[in-house]
């Protein structure tokens, strides 16, 4: 993708989502948090499913340490790799409330910092719950910065980079959103839906996908 192309991009996206967001369900960083760290290699619907039980229950560090193990597991057990990830939530709170009087800490050093908690989450939060211009690269960005000739890269941590550099500014609090939304839902990972793409004029991939029938 050439350099002049990237801003029409952008604001194609932007005017058919002006104001995109996570579908994760949550209502504080905390929530958001405990719903990214159970987002690894699970699906947004899955977890919002098993957060609708959880949350009205427990939905701060304390709460979520008076459940413990067993009933936090029962918890979220819908969810893959559900014993792992009951853990980390477990010795994330427990920091929490020991190190952070049960406030998410803001800085990346400190969420990264986190059990369970990767480059790619702390992004997340930095980004939804508190308005930093970061870049959350996940396999759906990874693919659409690939594909499209966006940003690419190796590794995720390549494409972010690119990716922060490339994007301009005007655009960065957001576009983690719209990359993301493109890729689940047009830009997909076996068949890309070309032709129902309003940024195809822009991007490098060929043969572009003909519609079905």
């Amino acid at each position: 993708m050439r350099k002049d192309q990237i801003e029409p991009f952008f604001a194609t996206l932007r005017a058919s989502n002006p104001l995109p967001a996570t579908e994760l369900e949550f209502t504080t960083p905390f929530e958001l948090l405990v719903a990214v760290l159970l987002s690894a290699q699970a699906t947004d619907v899955g977890v919002n499913k098993a957060t609708r039980r959880l949350f009205p229950v427990a939905n701060t560090p304390r709460a979520i340490l008076d459940l413990g193990l067993e009933r936090l597991q029962d918890y979220i057990k819908t969810i893959g790799l559900y014993p792992t990830k009951a853990r980390n939530l477990l010795a994330t709170c427990a920091i929490l409330v020991e190190q952070y009087g049960g406030d998410v800490p803001r800085t990346r050093e400190a969420l990264e910092s986190l059990p369970g908690v990767g480059r790619k989450t702390a992004n997340v939060v930095l980004n939804v719950a508190f308005g930093e211009e970061t870049l959350a690269v996940d396999t759906h960005i990874f693919r659409v910065a690939n594909r499209t000739g966006l940003a690419p890269g190796k590794n995720p941590l390549e494409v972010e980079q690119a990716l922060m550099k490339r994007v301009p500014k005007q655009y960065l609090a957001d576009a983690h959103h719209w990359l993301i939304l493109h890729g689940r839902y047009v830009c997909v990972a076996r068949t890309p839906r070309c032709w129902e793409c309003a940024v195809i004029r822009y991007c490098d991939y060929q043969p572009k996908t003909p519609p079905p029938g």
